[in-house]
């Protein structure tokens, strides 16, 4: 085919145990799925109206890197968050079937430019610029749910230069992972390749220019990372 420039690379996602990748075609988010964070956040939780939005898929950045302190912000904030991988997807996914279309899980931090968030927040104007700009999703390598299974319940735990800064029991989310899947299924058509952030336990805070974190899902991934 011939392209007028050379088109970008694929995004992709390293696989623990195995020289294969992840090939990422959407990243879906969750919003307030732990009561401790929506209540920090002075939001309340409403089962029936979930918060999703999106981020693009070359927001993704790997493990180890150093991550650039973003532009048009002065307040950037961490989130960590469970990730899971799907291998394959659908419409109106039906409950019994949700996790038979996950690949895997990973740990994650989204990234949010809390300072735009508050300004869009105020004005009932769309996440956009807060959420989905240039490497705001840090993902780990993913776990294959084969070898793990599909946890229940583990540590979710993020750690700011050496202070533990997040720590939550994925237990203590408002919709499960299997939830998730059957409420964006009846929104989008979800695809073999697309990564969904599960949602933040409370802890969140800002990160500095020179902060090194270390993000942890129990038993299952690990992430590590700078701001440059």
């Amino acid at each position: 085919m011939d392209y007028l420039f050379p088109p970008a690379l694929q995004p992709s996602v390293a696989i623990s145990g195995s020289s294969q990748r992840f090939p990422v075609h959407r990243i879906y988010c969750i919003g307030r799925n732990y009561a401790d964070h929506a209540k920090e956040m002075g939001a309340t939780v409403d089962r029936g109206n979930p918060v999703f939005f999106c981020k693009p898929a070359d927001a993704i950045v790997a493990d180890r890197a150093q991550i650039p302190y973003p532009i048009g912000t002065h307040d950037l904030h961490h989130e960590v968050e469970m990730v899971v991988a799907l291998q394959s997807g659908g419409v109106d996914i039906a409950p019994v079937h949700a996790l038979k279309h996950v690949f895997g899980y990973a740990v994650g931090l989204d990234l949010t430019r809390r300072d735009l968030q508050n300004i869009a927040k105020s004005k009932a104007l769309p996440w956009d610029s807060a959420k989905a700009f240039d490497r705001s999703a840090p993902v780990s390598a993913i776990r294959r749910a084969g070898e793990s299974g599909h946890p229940q319940r583990a540590q979710l735990a993020l750690d700011v230069n050496g202070t533990p800064r997040q720590q939550a029991d994925i237990a203590d989310m408002i919709f499960s992972v299997a939830e998730i899947i059957v409420l964006l299924s009846r929104l989008f058509e979800l695809k073999a390749g697309d990564l969904i952030f599960t949602g933040t336990p409370a802890g969140v805070a800002p990160l500095q220019r020179g902060d090194r974190f270390f993000a942890r899902l129990e038993g299952i991934a690990e992430l590590h990372g700078a701001v440059a």
